[in-house]
């Protein structure tokens, strides 16, 4: 098969797809040349992860297109239904990215809980004649242990999150579909670990965390699901963490109420208007920032790339079949 990596495509997942007599293609095509690329070089399989975006034009003007795969979990980048409905067959890579993604998260509670984000900014520039001002700025910062994090989405990574923050002392809430208890099972070091999470509405989440985690979709109907009355909800003071997809959150609402000190912290890794996010957000002091990087690990990548090509050889033994 013909298949384009529009976004890449890890060094192991590409050999294993040269290795199955697959012609690839690494180089990024630019989305208003994506149409000719693909129809002129009889392109069975297009692989993206974020950037490049599938919507029906591109669909209807390639009809010769066999398959999509998202090397990721989101697929709000592609008119999945759509796809489908002319016979385009859709896949992404869901657990393949969980682990980094979780650890990032972490990064990010850490670094809020004891304002790395400000300190590496102002101590190049303030540190050698300010030093016993900012250790006193600084002077009042959090610990982890004993506070309680609702992970709002408690699929895979949120599941993933979950064993770093137990592991850290933290009490840990789910919001997802169903109300009840989730028998969270892990190995930690060799050892068997069985942890009931309590699954609770997102009202019961906001007034109880100390810090919320948002895994989820970005809302079809364009809608945030954090917003100023959501947030209102919120412990004054609580940390709001985002690596799921920008339109989750509110962004004027989220900088109004880090300005009013409801928040006392934000770490983003998405933003509305990816690549070019608001500059009063990305400059905020009290934000630590990421750029959409996620499942941007090595490991992970390679993850992904050996599950796409798994999924592409699937994808040939059925039509052969």
């Amino acid at each position: 098969m013909n298949i384009l990596a529009n976004d890449g495509i890890s060094s192991a997942g590409l050999a294993e797809l040269e290795k199955e007599g697959h012609r690839v293609w690494t180089d990024f095509v630019a989305a208003e040349e994506l149409v000719d690329f693909i129809n002129s070089e009889h392109v069975d399989g297009l692989l993206v992860r974020s950037a490049t975006k599938v919507r029906e034009p591109l669909i209807d003007a390639c009809p010769n297109l066999k398959f999509i795969i998202r090397g990721g979990v989101g697929m709000d980048n592609i008119d999945v239904a759509y796809a489908r409905s002319n016979g385009v067959q859709v896949n992404n890579t869901p657990a393949a990215s969980s682990q980094s993604v979780a650890e990032l998260v972490m990064g990010h509670l850490f670094t809020l809980s004891r304002f790395l984000h400000d300190s590496n900014r102002r101590m190049p520039v303030e540190g050698g004649e300010q030093f016993k001002t900012l250790k006193k700025a600084y002077g009042k910062g959090r610990e982890l242990r004993g506070t309680t994090l609702a992970i709002v989405g408690f699929g895979r990574i949120g599941q993933s999150l979950a064993q770093y923050a137990l592991g850290c002392g933290m009490k840990v809430i789910g919001v997802d579909q169903f109300i009840g208890k989730y028998e969270l099972a892990f190995d930690i070091a060799g050892q068997q670990v069985n942890v009931d999470i309590p699954i609770v509405t997102l009202d019961e989440a906001l007034e109880a965390a100390d810090a919320l985690s948002l895994h989820i979709p970005a809302p079809a109907n364009g809608q945030a699901v954090i917003d100023a009355a959501t947030i209102a909800k919120m412990k004054p003071g609580a940390l709001l963490l985002n690596a799921a997809r920008g339109g989750v959150v509110d962004e004027d609402a989220m900088l109004e109420a880090l300005d009013s000190g409801q928040l006392g912290g934000a770490g983003i890794d998405v933003f509305v208007g990816e690549p070019k996010p608001r500059l009063d957000v990305i400059r905020h002091q009290r934000i630590s920032l990421t750029p959409h990087v996620g499942a941007a690990t090595s490991a992970a990548q390679e993850r992904i790339g050996l599950e796409i090509a798994k999924i592409v050889k699937e994808i040939c033994a059925k039509q052969s079949a």
